[in-house]
């Protein structure tokens, strides 16, 4: 089924046409990812969709009665809400109609109208039947198995969000939209910001969503085993294709081949006919005329293809002017505290020449703040960092606090490296898209992408032997990823990055090295080789052995638990069977009531009498009926 169907929608902003003619098909359950370079429109087009803004032409149609949800990049707290409050309020209308529920099964247990007692037991049916779909008995394990999975301990839920950063701001929106069920989600990056273990959590969640997903992201790890489909933003136009990232990464070669050769087919035949038109011409006859005359207007009505275009890219290498030795950096048992809290210890780890680490771990253990040890920006509180011969370090700063927001691009890079000219200069930065007036832009006005290009330009430049990269990845498109990837993978010194991209891991790193409060933990190969050492660390050859059992105990073991859990079961059919015969003996003395209340109920001799013992009888069975139901229930809870 269609949930959503966009034809030819186009947007501007003044004369900058961002979105000329976007055209896609969101089905039900599908996951598509919306893919293209840096400020190509993708944000616009989500808000578009959500309807924050309307477009200028075009159509978008969707379901009926379909309820939507957007996350954005950039978020603002609530004035005197805390994390699991802000959670919590999904829910108002489900404790609304659990109030409700409990004010209407009063009013059954009073009532003595029968026809009353049925429309109320139809309403409470259909009320109750909503508030299970609503999850009215799982939303409390529902918000705290979101606020485990994005990253948020029990000590933070009571914190106000006044105090969280950007990026937990991010993750605690995206938890509050998960936890709404929209059928359709709409996530500009939702996995900015979320370590390797709420990414694969991000992963399987969306993986069963039961709606619809358009996302756009950068991570094409993300991607691949997210997304059904791929649509790609260029120029303003979207082309739509099915499968996950490297899917689309195929077929798109393939199309763009098909249209290059298509092109070049049509080019060729439209010079062969200019010639031949040329040379009718020459022999200037009246017949030949004709033909020529003819043939210029069969090509005018030829639809000229247009040439195949790619979005501008970064093109760089990095370089080592001089080669470092074989040992290139001894770290030894360092430690380092904050506040009296410490951030990590025990890190003991070599580095060699040749080496492509990527050093991985969960947020907040402390990662940056190691590479600013390794390149003397902070002191350890203990340890050693013993630098090799001729070692001359770069580092590549996430946060870009070397960059000086007052001066111009151009003064920015020329300032660290006086003896190069103008021209040279520019010509380093046209590598990374700056040319002309833009290089005159102040450094404050830049994107998070822009900046990150002016210290990679810079990075370049400086030709060290040693890269410390602090998530080299974040900001740059997909395309910058590759050519990122491609220049590591032609360097000749040492690759030491921290990176939560999995995509980029796999293309560069040969050694995962696991940051924890303990120390760090080495892995051969990439990020895949690491999942499968750790699932195999994990997973021990034999459940008992696992269980710290001999096989004899753990039979015994499971069996307990079997029998255990088969006990469970039969107390709680006899709680359900206990309240059934509360029910039954409600509605028997509900109904002996409504005939003592009519007129037949002393029509004959000793009616009185008979009426007045089957009452007792009626009220001692529905007190029988109500301590078998104590008793079950008190056994149960026991259990």
């Amino acid at each position: 089924m269609i949930v959503l169907n966009t034809q030819h929608v186009s947007k501007a902003f003044g004369g900058n046409a961002v979105l000329k003619d976007v055209s896609l098909t969101l089905q039900h359950r599908d996951r598509l990812g919306l893919v293209g370079v840096n400020g190509c429109g993708k944000t616009t087009l989500l808000r578009v969709l959500c309807g924050e803004l309307s477009p200028d032409g075009g159509t978008i149609s969707m379901a009926k009665q379909v309820k939507i949800g957007y996350l954005a990049q950039q978020n603002k707290p609530v004035p005197g809400m805390t994390v699991y409050g802000l959670l919590n309020q999904v829910f108002d209308p489900v404790r609304e109609m659990e109030q409700k529920l409990r004010q209407m099964e009063h009013k059954m247990a009073e009532t003595t109208d029968e026809t009353e007692l049925s429309r109320l037991g139809e309403s409470y049916t259909r009320l109750n039947s909503a508030f299970e779909d609503a999850g009215g008995y799982s939303w409390q394990s529902s918000i705290q198995g979101v606020l485990k999975g994005l990253g948020f301990p029990e000590e933070m839920q009571n914190q106000q969000t006044s105090v969280l950063s950007g990026g937990e701001l991010t993750r605690l929106y995206l938890g509050r939209l998960l936890l709404q069920q929209p059928d359709i989600l709409f996530l500009d990056e939702p996995t900015n910001h979320l370590d390797l273990e709420a990414l694969r959590w991000l992963e399987d969640y969306l993986s069963d969503y039961r709606g619809s997903v358009l996302v756009v992201s950068h991570d094409r790890y993300f991607m691949d085993r997210v997304c059904t489909g791929i649509v790609e933003l260029a120029f303003g136009v979207t082309e739509q294709y099915p499968g996950n990232y490297s899917r689309y990464l195929d077929l798109r070669a393939e199309r763009w081949l098909t249209r290059e050769r298509a092109y070049d087919a049509q080019q060729k035949e439209i010079a062969r006919q200019l010639e031949v038109i040329r040379k009718l011409r020459a022999f200037n006859r009246e017949k030949s005329i004709k033909r020529a005359e003819s043939r210029v207007k069969m090509l005018d009505k030829i639809e000229v293809l247009d040439r195949p275009e790619e979005e501008k890219q970064i093109f760089f290498r990095f370089t080592a002017a001089r080669r470092t030795g074989d040992d290139v950096l001894r770290v030894r048992d360092l430690s380092k505290s904050f506040d009296g809290r410490e951030v990590f210890s025990h890190v003991t780890f070599d580095l060699f020449r040749g080496d492509r680490v990527a050093l991985i771990g969960k947020n907040g253990i402390g990662k940056t703040t190691l590479f600013r040890c390794l390149t003397g920006e902070q002191a350890p509180d203990g340890g050693a960092v013993i630098e090799g011969a001729n070692l001359d370090i770069g580092y590549y700063d996430q946060h870009q606090k070397g960059l000086h927001e007052e001066k111009t691009i151009l003064d920015e890079v020329w300032d660290d490296f006086p003896r190069m000219d103008q021209t040279a200069v520019r010509g380093a930065l046209g590598q990374f898209l700056f040319s002309g007036e833009d290089v005159f832009q102040m450094i404050g006005s830049l994107s998070g992408g822009e900046k990150g290009r002016v210290a990679l330009t810079k990075l370049m430049l400086h030709q060290d032997n040693l890269l410390l990269l602090d998530e080299p990845t974040n900001h740059l498109d997909m395309n910058s990823r590759e050519v990122l990837e491609e220049a590591l993978d032609g360097f000749e010194g040492t690759i030491f990055a921290i990176s939560h991209d999995r995509y980029f891991i796999n293309r560069f790193a040969s050694k995962v090295m696991e940051l924890t409060p303990e120390g760090v933990v080495l892995y051969q190969g990439n990020y895949d080789d690491y999942l499968a050492e750790k699932e195999k660390l994990a997973a021990p050859t034999d459940a008992w052995t696992q269980a710290g059992m001999t096989r004899t105990e753990f039979r015994k073991e499971k069996r307990r638990e079997n029998d255990d859990k088969q006990k469970r079961k039969m107390l709680q059919a006899a709680v359900r069977d206990a309240e059934q015969r509360v029910s039954d003996a409600e509605s028997a003395l509900a109904q002996f009531e409504a005939f003592l209340a009519g007129p037949d109920a002393y029509s004959q001799p000793g009616s009185a009498e008979t009426n007045a013992r089957e009452y007792q009888r009626l009220k001692d069975a529905l007190d029988a009926a109500y301590s078998q139901w104590e008793q079950a229930v008190q056994e149960a809870e026991a259990e």
